[in-house]
């Protein structure tokens, strides 16, 4: 029986950089995020934030046309593209390092069209982040992943979907059964969040009930991107974001009953400088 390796503050150092002096927005990622239908636009602009403020170089955001001002008034910061333009979101596609699918999707056929877009525009060498509803898609529309570094970050009912696992069975085991087929990176959300890597599986050990609201993980996925856009070791990247998203709620839940997903966003740029190796 295979056994979750600990992931503790030491990925942190390991991972965020000090920024050289001659670096510039194009020296760390291009992200573009595509998610956001008319009744769930806060999701992806909540996963736009946490790209920009984890420090992604440049962010785009493809979403429905109803969501370009409240992005706008939130996050002047990032650009905005209309989701049923498909030639200009294939251009954006095409220009980014990592593009994060799925937060606010949806699940219907212009969700489906979406997907199935973006899944034939992306190419090996980008980094692919399914989030949400994207992966309900997959699973409930049997859609053929493509070929690229992959990143799926499932909370465990969108897991059983996709796995045919139920929460109960969710072992160490029983996931990498599954996870060997995919050929993807798996963050399995819960409480105590689980990590699937080529290098090996990890657990979260930290993490506060005070962070069991809405939001938390477009913004995890968020985090995901601008992390995996901006530091080379990609596994190491997604590790060090899951961590942080843990630790900043903690510290906040000390005096907080519930933290909000915007109040991790905000606390990023100064806990990635506080742990900058």
């Amino acid at each position: 029986m295979q056994e979750a390796q600990p992931l503790t503050e030491n990925i942190l150092a390991a991972t965020i950089q000090q920024r050289a002096a001659d670096s510039y927005k194009g020296t760390y990622g291009r992200v573009t995020l595509i998610g956001g239908n008319r009744n769930f636009g806060g999701a992806i602009i909540m996963a736009s934030e946490a790209a920009v403020y984890s420090g992604a170089g440049l962010v785009t955001t493809i979403t429905d046309a109803s969501n370009q001002d409240a992005l706008h008034a939130r996050l002047p910061e990032a650009m905005f593209a209309d989701i049923t333009d498909f030639d200009q979101s294939r251009e954006l596609i095409k220009g980014s390092d990592v593009v994060v699918v799925g937060p606010g999707l949806g699940t219907d056929d212009d969700a489906a069209a979406v997907l199935a877009d973006v899944f034939n525009v992306i190419q090996p060498d980008q980094v692919l982040v399914i989030d949400g509803s994207a992966i309900t898609l997959v699973a409930e529309r049997h859609l053929p992943l493509p070929e690229t570094h992959l990143i799926m970050t499932p909370h465990q009912m969108e897991w059983q979907r996709l796995s045919g696992i139920a929460i109960d069975k969710q072992t160490v085991d029983w996931n990498l059964a599954i996870i060997d087929q995919l050929d993807a990176t798996i963050v399995l959300k819960s409480h105590r969040t689980q990590v699937y890597t080529d290098n090996g599986v990890y657990e979260n050990t930290i993490g506060t009930p005070a962070q069991a609201t809405g939001g938390m993980g477009d913004t995890l996925a968020g985090m995901v991107g601008g992390f995996t856009a901006q530091f080379k070791d990609k596994d190491q990247a997604v590790l060090a974001a899951v961590y942080s998203h843990s630790a900043i709620a903690e510290k906040l839940a000390k005096t907080q009953y519930v933290v909000l997903p915007h109040q991790i966003v905000a606390q990023l740029p100064q806990f990635m400088k506080a742990h900058e190796g």
